[in-house]
């Protein structure tokens, strides 16, 4: 998409406070660019800055050439949802689910990555990985959890809550990534791998 078929920012505005149920002036947006190379406009909230790092630097580093499929909003409202994409790989989501905060599918290797961004609430530890493997396990594509972080520091508060067979991303080191356990770097293990059919 080229930056002249992007919507206006007036109207770019208009649509995420319609999609946030809150008043347009109180709206900051802010353009996102995605792995594919497209721009959207995004709520400019200092809790997105985190999922913005996740888009344009997590993606690009460990899922190039990914397609973005949800991005939290507020309340479990998105700003971004790509209901036929999800649904061609057997995801449909219940608005009250706790949805993850970013969904990225890794096209190339057939990954779905479940990413919370950890600004308010805690990180995928045990419960949230049952409970997210639970909510996809439909999914034609292996299941990646993925937590990430603003920094170090912040990790350190949680750093004992997070699950094992899960990945740890940093923003302030958004080349790296930390691996808990298992045999495996950044893929699905076989409990979150698509059933045979």
């Amino acid at each position: 998409m080229s930056a002249s078929s992007l919507p206006s920012l007036s109207s770019a505005v208009e649509k995420l406070a319609a999609a946030l149920g809150v008043p347009r002036s109180i709206v900051r947006a802010q353009r996102w660019r995605l792995p594919d190379g497209s721009k959207f406009y995004h709520p400019k909230f200092r809790w997105c800055l985190l999922m913005k790092a996740v888009v344009e630097r997590f993606c690009r580093t460990f899922a190039p050439g990914s397609v973005v499929l949800y991005i939290a909003g507020s309340e479990n409202r998105s700003v971004r949802l790509e209901t036929a994409a999800l649904a061609a790989l057997g995801v449909t989501l219940d608005s009250a689910a706790k949805i993850p905060d970013v969904i990225v599918h890794h096209t190339e290797k057939n990954w779905l990555l479940l990413i919370e961004a950890v600004t308010s609430a805690g990180p995928v530890d045990g419960k949230r990985r049952k409970e997210l493997k639970h909510l996809f396990a439909d999914c034609k594509a292996g299941l990646v959890f993925v937590t990430a972080f603003e920094t170090r520091r912040t990790m350190q508060t949680f750093v004992s809550q997070i699950a094992w067979e899960s990945e740890v991303w940093i923003a302030e080191d958004p080349d790296h990534m930390i691996h808990f356990n298992g045999e495996r770097f950044l893929g699905p293990y076989p409990d979150v791998m698509p059933r045979k059919r």
